[in-house]
């Protein structure tokens, strides 16, 4: 049943809504525009907050299911663990569409709001600042996921979520490389700008 429940995770996770929602609303490929992510903030650049909002509200209750079914039905905080690399993984490798998808960072949200709230919401509190500061969305990304692990540990809880939040931290940093270049060679698309499709 565990493994079931790993398995489910990933394959949960990895359903590209906001690929699905581009695909049905403009009969194309969200991966052929903008930052080519199936995320919400690729949506939002491309057709608006009435789009960005389902997919990233869909994104964090996706991933927050797989976690919560481990500690309700198996009360085992490691599988809990477990499902959520599987989860992030499945969003960003999606084996529906060749395994390329979102960024990790909504489905993670999710994961940590049943693994860690409390170190979350300082996160989110990182994430906010950074934006309001900098308007790169990649940015507060990265440096949100970051601080999760450090959290975690002032918090005192598990080490092994800090652990988990450096894994996750380094996939989170392998999807935003083509974010990062952009920023270092200063064309990165800020908060609120539109992109044409």
């Amino acid at each position: 049943m565990k493994v079931l429940l790993l398995i489910f995770a990933y394959l949960l996770g990895a359903v590209p809504f906001g690929y699905l929602l581009f695909r049905l609303s403009e009969k194309r490929d969200i991966r052929s525009y903008g930052s080519q992510s199936t995320g919400a903030t690729n949506v939002l650049r491309l057709k608006g907050w009435r789009y960005a909002i389902p997919v990233a509200v869909f994104d964090i209750l996706k991933g927050a299911f797989p976690p919560l079914l481990a500690l309700r039905l198996f009360s085992d905080f490691d599988l809990a663990l477990a499902c959520a690399l599987a989860l992030v993984l499945g969003h960003c490798f999606p084996v529906y569409i060749k395994f390329r998808g979102g960024k990790g960072v909504a489905a993670t949200v999710g994961a940590y709001a049943v693994l860690g709230l409390k170190p979350l919401l300082l996160s989110l509190i990182v994430f906010v600042l950074l934006i309001v500061m900098t308007r790169f969305v990649s940015l507060g990304s990265l440096l949100a996921a970051l601080s999760f692990p450090p959290f975690v540990l002032l918090f005192g809880e598990p080490r092994k979520l800090a652990l988990l939040g450096l894994i996750i931290f380094g996939l989170i940093f392998f999807k935003h490389w083509g974010n990062l270049k952009r920023l270092l060679a200063g064309r990165e698309r800020k908060f609120g700008e539109r992109t044409s499709l």
